[in-house]
């Protein structure tokens, strides 16, 4: 591979390491107000990282666009009981969950969680030296916790770059393995039910922003969209 080539490898995978991080905290993460201020204060959403020729990327900056103007001055309590409310109804539910956040429920007829995925999931992290930090009390197939794992597969691959070249291909082939099997059959779907639920412009931003980041990775990686499912 020429240095150019390694340059533009590097400059998509610090990219996806950039956006999926951030994309698996704002999920998994509990909001907390001062973290969300400082994302407007740093102007998180002016542009992305990644994948700008995504129409959905676009579409999420937008969205995230005018909802860090409105509080550009400061998230009011008003808003952050509003987002807490949205995050509530999308992934925990007060009647139904609109937009479950686990792989299992979407791939269950009774909508269960910690099924077979859970432990597919679980068996890509030990690969690589992980493991969920709420093993067996949380599943390991979280929307937010899979999208982490992508920025850790990319981190990896940059460092194949700096220290073992020959092992570039696999890292990457690694990537292809698990969003082909996982995150790419169903995270569309997921994205698709927050964009459709969402009350508040931060998370149909996010649904958006997350829907477009997982179809720039298939651009990127050269991945055939497998079938997707529905819930």
């Amino acid at each position: 591979m020429r240095q150019a080539d390694f340059d533009a490898l590097k400059a998509n995978l610090m990219g996806e390491v950039l956006l999926f991080g951030l994309l698996g905290k704002i999920l998994y993460l509990e909001l907390d107000k001062a973290w969300l201020e400082s994302l407007i204060g740093d102007d998180v959403f002016a542009e992305t990282p990644w994948g700008a020729d995504q129409p959905e990327i676009r579409r999420g900056l937008e969205l995230l666009g005018r909802w860090t103007l409105e509080n550009h001055s400061g998230i009011s309590e008003a808003e952050f009981k509003a987002l807490k409310r949205d995050q509530l109804q999308l992934f925990i539910g007060t009647d139904r969950v609109l937009a479950p956040v686990w792989e299992s429920v979407f791939f269950s007829e009774k909508r269960f969680v910690f099924q077979e995925q859970t432990l597919q999931v679980r068996a890509w992290y030990s690969r690589f030296g992980l493991q969920f930090e709420k093993i067996n009390r949380e599943p390991d197939d979280h929307i937010g916790v899979e999208l982490s794992f992508v920025a850790h597969l990319a981190s990896y691959a940059l460092r194949a770059i700096a220290e073992d070249q020959n092992s570039v291909d696999e890292m990457l082939q690694s990537q292809r393995d698990f969003l082909s099997e996982h995150l790419l059959r169903w995270g569309p779907a997921w994205a698709k039910l927050v964009k459709q639920n969402a009350e508040t412009d931060f998370y149909r931003g996010i649904g958006h922003l997350t829907h477009g980041a997982l179809f720039a990775a298939a651009e990127f990686l050269k991945i055939p969209l497998p079938n997707e499912v529905s819930l």
